[in-house]
């Protein structure tokens, strides 16, 4: 399946075609990704793809890689669901620029927006037992940074690729 509106720029030769290269057709090189799918589950999961192809080509590993993969997740099922409310009429834009010191994804949806501060609390004892409602502050927890703009339509979160500590072996 394609992903419609799909493009990749970087800084000079067109990438190679298929396989988990950079811009420049080499891998780990980074570069940016811009799709512009459907209000679509199984097209925002192949944007994930995509992105996370490229984000393990610039060398994230452990927790780095599981940050991206988590949030990523979770603000495209926010955008598509929750901000678009599933109308295969609206778009979602997400662009991503990846480098092998950071990842940035901005990701932006048609719907009619959210204000940060009204969205409940999932820590506070009445929502503990929900089954959804965590999205955001596994986004938040994870990233380095987050940004909401534009009426909570539009996301920026940017993911340090930071030394993983490990615990010294005995």
């Amino acid at each position: 399946m394609a992903v419609a509106g799909s493009n990749r720029h970087g800084d000079s030769d067109p990438p190679a075609p298929g396989g988990p290269n950079g811009p420049n057709g080499r891998p780990g090189t980074g570069g940016r990704l811009n799709f512009v799918i459907k209000s679509d589950l199984i097209e925002g999961r192949e944007v994930q793809r995509q992105i996370l192809q490229e984000v393990e080509s610039c060398g994230y590993t452990g927790g780095n890689f599981f940050a991206i993969n988590l949030s990523l997740e979770e603000a495209l099922v926010n955008a598509i669901k929750h901000g678009n409310r599933l109308d295969p009429q609206k778009l979602v834009r997400v662009e991503a620029t990846i480098t092998s010191r950071e990842v940035e994804i901005f990701i932006e949806d048609e719907g009619p927006g959210f204000d940060r501060s009204s969205v409940p609390d999932p820590t506070a004892v009445e929502n503990l037992e929900k089954c959804s409602g965590r999205g955001i502050l596994l986004i938040e927890a994870y990233m380095t940074h987050v940004t909401w703009d534009r009426g909570g339509r539009r996301l920026r979160m940017v993911k340090i690729n930071e030394p993983e500590s490990h615990p010294q072996k005995r």
